[in-house]
């Protein structure tokens, strides 16, 4: 386990990203998708229930998850790409419960982005029907 992506340090314990990171692993996914999937095996994301109540903060009607691609450079080797579940809570009225003023940096207590997904393979459940076994 190793060097694995996962295992990378994030910059906040909480495991929040920054607006900017999540619109960077969007975009890879989307610009990446019809290459990028028949090279990668992603199945499901494993969601530590501790993380899932985290988002779940008053005013939380629901939960939007959204699909990214983070990519990392590891000097004199090929890149690595690791799939991400961004988690926005969403207020009663449909709207995810972030705030951004200038469209890069979430503005100060209007709510957060969580990255704490790990995806399947590598946190898997082999013998799960809904994964092939």
């Amino acid at each position: 386990m190793e060097n694995q992506p996962n295992n990378i340090p994030k910059p906040n314990p909480r495991n929040t990203i920054s607006l900017e990171v999540a619109k960077q692993w969007a975009k890879e996914w989307r610009d990446d998708e019809a290459s990028y999937n028949k090279y990668n095996q992603c199945r499901a994301f494993n969601i530590p229930k501790k993380d899932l109540i985290e988002v779940l903060a008053e005013g939380v009607e629901s939960i939007r998850a959204y699909i990214g691609v983070e990519k990392i450079d590891v000097k004199g080797k090929q890149s690595i790409f690791t799939e991400k579940l961004m988690i926005v809570g969403v207020d009663k009225n449909g709207k995810d419960m972030i705030s951004s003023s200038d469209g890069l940096t979430l503005d100060d207590g209007k709510g957060e982005i969580f990255d704490f997904s790990e995806p399947c393979p590598h946190v898997c459940d082999e013998g799960s029907p809904i994964n092939g076994g």
